[in-house]
């Protein structure tokens, strides 16, 4: 049995439900454990034991968010050069751009050396004033589409054998 690792941050909901969608469409393939864990208690070890990985945040101020950016600093040491090869996704739910929080992950993943399937999927929610930006978000229908068939075909994958 192969597991995807999926791991979130979400302070307004939008990254949360991206990751859902995700993990709702890895759920689909059989031989597929899906584990879902927030970035605030991931740790090392579940990195090594998962075969694949989706990483889900919310840019904050031009970045990923701190949560997540403290997940890869706990992280990086321990599994570098342990894990290199396996794959990744992103997911970014962004106020306006959110290409600087996907820079700054494929940074990390690779001097892990990790193998990207599909290319960052970020979901504009054009919060821009204070109380729009701190509103809980609502993810549209289309775009949790797009991100259940990241995780269907990153879970598909894993599945055959192909990442």
């Amino acid at each position: 049995m192969k597991t995807l690792l999926i791991i979130y941050h979400s302070l307004t909901g939008g990254a949360r439900q991206m990751a859902e969608a995700a993990r709702a469409g890895a759920s689909q393939e059989p031989g597929i454990t899906v584990q879902f864990e927030t970035a605030a208690v991931a740790t090392p070890d579940a990195i090594l034991e998962a075969q694949g990985y989706l990483f889900a945040c919310p840019e904050n101020l031009g970045a990923m968010s701190g949560v997540m950016k403290d997940f890869f600093d706990r992280s990086y040491y321990p599994v570098l050069d342990r894990i290199q090869g396996r794959p990744y996704g992103i997911l970014i739910s962004a106020g306006s751009d959110g290409s600087n929080a996907v820079r700054q992950i494929e940074r990390i993943v690779t001097g892990w050396r990790l193998k990207s399937i599909a290319p960052p999927l970020i979901v504009c929610t054009h919060a821009q004033t204070p109380e729009a930006i701190l509103r809980p978000k609502q993810i549209g229908a289309a775009d949790l589409a797009r991100c259940a068939e990241i995780g269907a075909m990153l879970a598909a994958g894993l599945a055959l054998g192909i990442f």
